[in-house]
């Protein structure tokens, strides 16, 4: 099932089609078995939706799927990642600092973005005017309850200011907290099992409506289990309406590529669908 937060309400799509929800956003999701109570919704008869009308819904007014919580995220969790920041630092002396991340017990955890900063499908998020080499992180974002249980994923772009974190390792909060600096949606999928680790993730990028960059990874290459992550996030932190927690990115644009303002950023997971985001810079 996929779950749409939109302006007229919380939008359900089930193969039974779509049905329009008229309940607080954050006591909907923050659920402890969300499928199961979906489920029981369904049976509840829902005011359904015609496809064309839920269709105009989701083509116009869909928001980023998130209510009260924050969003925190997850680095060096895939090989290519470690190789990336150990290029990036290497001119500072902090790369070894990556491989001792990628190698130790206790994962990278960081607090990544209040809500009001987060932007939705289709909306821009921003690059910082004081940084010279800027990338979208397409990354597995789940949506974890304040039970700590992983409950649905959505598609997550961390936008990242690559010369500000190699530039100091201690930059990291500056490269990666900013305005409009990430990006959830479109929807949040909620399956009846965990999500399989053969999940494909893509991110094109496209400039002057040409494709300047495509890549795409299995999740199955990242080092560390969504559990194990989620164990260390919820080990001395509470989350009244739940969190979402980025997982980490294995798409990595080549050196010589930075982003520039207008160009469209698409991320696509299997089953989930695809966020594209607009670059932008804050005036």
């Amino acid at each position: 099932m996929k779950l749409y937060k939109t302006k007229q309400g919380a939008i359900l799509h089930s193969d039974a089609g779509y049905y329009l929800l008229n309940t607080d956003w954050d006591t909907l999701i923050n659920n402890d078995n969300l499928y199961k109570y979906l489920v029981h919704v369904l049976s509840e008869s829902p005011e359904f939706l015609q496809e064309n009308k839920a269709l105009a819904i989701l083509e116009n007014d869909v928001e980023a799927p998130i209510g009260q919580q924050e969003v925190w995220a997850a680095g060096v969790t895939y090989l290519r990642s470690r190789d990336a920041r150990k290029e990036e630092s290497k001119d500072s002396g902090g790369a070894s600092m990556y491989d001792k991340v990628y190698d130790a017990d206790r994962p990278e955890l960081f607090f990544k973005s209040l809500p009001h900063r987060v932007a939705g499908h289709k909306q821009h998020v921003n690059i910082r005017k004081d940084s010279t080499w800027n990338v979208p992180e397409p990354e597995l974002t789940l949506f974890i309850n304040a039970s700590g249980n992983i409950q649905a994923y959505t598609i997550g772009n961390d936008m990242s200011s690559r010369s500000i974190e190699g530039e100091n390792t201690l930059y990291l909060p500056q490269a990666k907290i900013y305005e409009r600096s990430a990006a959830l949606g479109p929807c949040l999928y909620i399956p009846e099992k965990p999500i399989s680790d053969k999940t494909m993730i893509e991110m094109v990028i496209n400039r002057n409506s040409k494709e300047v960059f495509r890549d795409s990874v299995s999740i199955s290459r990242m080092k560390r289990s969504l559990n194990e992550l989620v164990i260390y996030l919820y080990a001395e932190c509470d989350f009244k309406n739940g969190c979402f927690l980025m997982t980490g990115t294995c798409i990595v644009p080549p050196n010589d590529f930075t982003l520039n303002e207008k160009d469209e950023v698409s991320i696509s997971i299997d089953n989930i669908g695809t966020l594209t985001n607009h670059i932008a810079i804050r005036v």
